[in-house]
């Protein structure tokens, strides 16, 4: 049975030289819970989903469609092997550590009942120079791109309360393809499958169907 195994957050943000807004919320420690979990409202206006949970960077994180961030405890051993270190749970700033069930191959729009809240997958994590900092890794943002294990963002369709050990059910599932791995390869190495990424609708961030639409202009006017 799919379970949460440790609810993370960071409880204040953390100076640093390594982000552009100088200070980092992404050291996230586990926490007893449970916790209340909402949409917090669009991108940029507002900060994390999850109660307690500190961003630095409300421009590029948090928000409606970055509300909560969850990783497979499978794809941290999977780096923890790669890397030759110990990685806890939290420890690529995930507010969601979960076991026995794949983020890399769910769908845009697929919907989780985790507790008593209702989340749909919105998007994969890309990887930037602040994660690299935190873990201390040259090249980390080419590396963790070529393997492609991104763990899963997510907005709350209905808040409720999380906490460790809560099953997770998947509810929904869109009949289209559009995965969280394809929609990272898209936006980072094949730009060809963009496109494809509004099959997914709504549950697509709008700043991704703006460069979709973008990218698409250019190629028509070319």
């Amino acid at each position: 049975m799919p379970v949460v195994l440790s609810l993370n957050i960071a409880q204040r943000t953390v100076p640093v030289d390594y982000a552009q807004e100088g200070a980092t919320g992404i050291d996230k420690r586990p926490v007893d819970g449970p916790l209340d979990v909402r949409a917090p409202g669009p991108k940029g206006t507002a900060g994390s989903g999850v109660a307690g949970d500190a961003i630095a960077d409300i421009v590029h994180h948090g928000g409606e469609h970055q509300a909560v961030y969850a990783y497979a405890r499978e794809d941290l051993d999977w780096w923890q092997a790669e890397l030759g270190t110990d990685l806890r749970n939290g420890q690529f700033g995930e507010n969601l550590t979960t076991s026995g069930i794949d983020q890399t191959h769910a769908r845009i729009g697929e919907r989780w009942r985790v507790g008593t809240a209702l989340l749909e997958v919105t998007a994969p994590r890309i990887p930037c120079r602040t994660f690299a900092g935190f873990l201390g890794r040259t090249g980390w943002v080419k590396r963790f791109t070529q393997v492609a294990r991104p763990g899963a963002y997510f907005r709350v369709r209905e808040p409720g309360t999380i906490a460790s050990s809560d099953e997770i059910t998947v509810v929904h599932r869109p009949e289209h393809d559009v995965t969280v791995e394809l929609f990272f390869r898209a936006v980072l190495t094949e730009p060809a499958l963009l496109p494809r990424l509004l099959e997914a609708g709504d549950s697509v961030p709008p700043e991704i169907i703006d460069l979709v639409h973008r990218r698409t202009t250019v190629q028509l006017d070319s």
